[in-house]
């Protein structure tokens, strides 16, 4: 199986890039797809002199400013690979001519994210926008146009299952920045882990985000939570989180499910865009922890504490306490574990934490 060498380009003007609706080929991989101008090499071109003659051919403009931006390493099934090059250009000379193609438009960069693209362009589309540095991934796809893998400069990359409100797969594979990006639908795991104690009946073990996560840096959350990778499942995603997270080794039997919840926000971190929407399953873990034992993932977590799940539930009820005690726990899933616990009904009468 041989492979291919391509460039691919994104002109862009007045916020807007130039697309190219590829309508015209019937055995065209590309076929309905919305993408950049490019083409493939002829025998002895360098990269840069595909990219000038592509452009001149399919839209008749002659670059005078392009950036290299990165390789792409496309797969498709069992019979496609392409090595792409792929840059941006902002600067251009020359008369539109109609494509043999498809069809050119000039399409806000926003817009690009809601036409029938390659969901791996997506992860480059994200990549550009937040201005990173020259890059190389790899994406593979089966014969379905579904994402199987990416990977980003030789780290796979997150990829989960876009899901439906029912909690159904909508057959979509979606990259973890760009769900983050749209505010896609994806499952998560949240697991308590909690002890008895002598005041309101239980401490919760709440984990300090670590300040270089890609939402509420620093913030006090959830013991142990995360994402439901794609073809994964909810049992073995929180059981596979407590370990990479806290070092704990629980079996399925020591998870006690608490029940499902949707939930999300919208912010800004880094100077970019942040929706998040989860379908939550809530577990409950009750075996003996001792911090001093717990191998901390850094990356992930800071620290570890041990709080009164009444004094946690006031902080949390309180927004003005946030200036104090950063968090990003929902009140209303903490409710959930407190009548899991049966507890709730008791912190009504404790005084306010002081902190």
């Amino acid at each position: 199986m041989a492979s291919k060498l391509s460039t691919l380009c994104y002109i862009e003007k007045d916020g807007k890039y130039l697309m190219l609706h590829r309508t015209v080929k019937e055995n065209d991989v590309n076929k309905d797809k919305w993408i950049g101008v490019g083409g493939h090499f002829e025998y002895g071109e360098s990269p840069e002199e595909c990219l000038l003659r592509e452009i001149k051919e399919e839209t008749g403009y002659t670059l005078t400013s392009w950036k290299h931006r990165g390789l792409v390493t496309f797969v498709y099934g069992e019979d496609t690979v392409e090595y792409m090059s792929l840059y941006t250009a902002d600067g251009f000379e020359g008369e539109p001519i109609e494509c043999d193609e498809g069809q050119l438009e000039w399409v806000e960069k926003d817009t690009v994210w809601d036409m029938e693209i390659w969901e791996g362009d997506k992860i480059f589309f994200r990549l550009m926008d937040e201005g990173r540095a020259f890059f190389s991934l790899k994406l593979v796809y089966d014969i379905n146009d579904v994402l199987q893998y990416a990977a980003l400069d030789g780290v796979p990359m997150e990829l989960f299952d876009e899901r439906n409100p029912d909690g159904t797969k909508t057959g979509v594979v979606k990259e973890r920045g760009v769900a983050h990006r749209e505010g896609a639908l994806h499952a998560t795991v949240h697991t308590w882990i909690v002890r008895p104690n002598d005041f309101s009946g239980y401490d919760v073990l709440l984990q300090k985000r670590s300040e270089t996560k890609d939402s509420n840096p620093g913030c006090y959350d959830i013991s142990s939570a995360g994402h439901v990778d794609a073809g994964g499942d909810y049992p073995e995603s929180a059981l596979r989180e407590l370990e990479e997270e806290l070092g704990i080794k629980a079996e399925p039997g020591q998870l006690q499910e608490v029940g499902m919840r949707r939930c999300g926000f919208e912010g800004t971190f880094y100077g970019q865009p942040f929706k998040d929407d989860e379908l939550s399953r809530i577990y409950l873990y009750q075996e003996p922890v001792e911090i001093e034992d717990l191998t901390l993932q850094k990356d992930e977590v800071s620290e570890v504490i041990w709080m009164d799940y009444a004094e946690c539930r006031e902080i949390i009820l309180d927004e003005s306490l946030k200036e104090f005690f950063p968090h990003c726990i929902y009140v209303e899933e903490f409710d959930m574990l407190g009548k899991k616990l049966g507890i709730l009904e008791v912190v009504e009468g404790v005084g306010k934490f002081a902190l």
